[in-house]
């Protein structure tokens, strides 16, 4: 379908619909990339920003999807992400956004170089866990510059030099939403399944539904891994996607939920 007749049809939508059973549908009807540039610009727009939106988007998206996101986004809106996202977002936080906008984590990459894995782990170490304070740009450099396979061997040497995880060390080294983004490149790197079967979690757990999380990941993942999240999530919650997504919401809501989750 032509897009600008897809847009037809989300604005016919919207005239008919209404809540979080609408912003589903009207999610379901933009294509991958459009959709993460659309919730990428409405994080952005109004008063306030949703970090951790963006922080999702660009810690779980490959090189050449984020490429794509960037193209859509300016397609969409007239604007430049990277601009758009320095103008709502300061300091450390800023510069890992742009860090992991920019790209230059190659995926793909199989081989490691073991003796720069350690050459990075002993300049984490140094610049966390031996000083006092932390050096953020060495964290945000490795952490966006460096290929998944490469970084696994990095957290593997960086354990055996520190006596705790990275995960541990970001954690009592940083705090906000910059800690918020450098665990969330370390668990997409570890696991990204394990990732998104915690967002679903945090989104459902509780008093209240997070509706922005729960549509934005089951949507994005519905037709990627969200079959191979779905055991992840009952590790972590003890139960099932589909019961609390049951337990949690009504009506045509659940039903389309239920639709795209599936049966465990």
């Amino acid at each position: 379908m032509a897009w600008w007749k897809a847009w037809d049809l989300i604005e016919s939508l919207k005239s008919e619909l209404s809540g979080n059973f609408e912003r589903l549908i009207v999610a379901l009807m933009y294509p991958p990339f459009k959709y993460d540039a659309k919730e990428l610009y409405d994080a952005m727009k109004g008063v306030g920003t949703s970090e951790g939106v963006i922080i999702e988007i660009l810690a779980s998206r490959t090189k050449a999807q984020i490429k794509e996101i960037i193209k859509a986004y300016k397609e969409e809106y007239g604007s430049d992400l990277e601009e758009d996202i320095k103008s709502e977002t300061s300091g450390y936080l800023e510069q890992i956004l742009v860090c992991l906008l920019q790209g230059e984590r190659d995926n793909a990459t199989l081989y490691v170089d073991t003796a720069l894995a350690l050459q990075d782990a002993e300049t984490l170490y140094a610049a966390g866990e031996k000083i006092r304070g932390t050096d953020e740009i060495q964290f945000i450099t490795i952490l966006c510059k460096r290929s998944a396979t490469h970084l696994l061997k990095v957290f593997e040497e960086y354990q055996k030099l520190a006596g705790k995880s990275i995960e541990d060390s970001i954690k009592s080294e940083t705090h906000g939403s910059l800690e918020d983004a450098m665990l969330a490149i370390v668990k997409c790197t570890r696991n990204i399944r394990c990732y998104f079967a915690e967002r679903l979690y945090h989104a459902l757990k509780g008093a209240g539904t997070d509706d922005g999380t729960l549509i934005r990941v089951i949507v994005s993942r519905s037709e990627v891994d969200l079959n191979l999240i779905k055991p992840e999530f009952k590790r972590i919650a003890g139960k099932s996607l589909s019961s609390m997504i049951l337990d949690d919401t009504s009506g045509d809501y659940k039903t389309a939920l239920m639709n795209l989750c599936g049966s465990d």
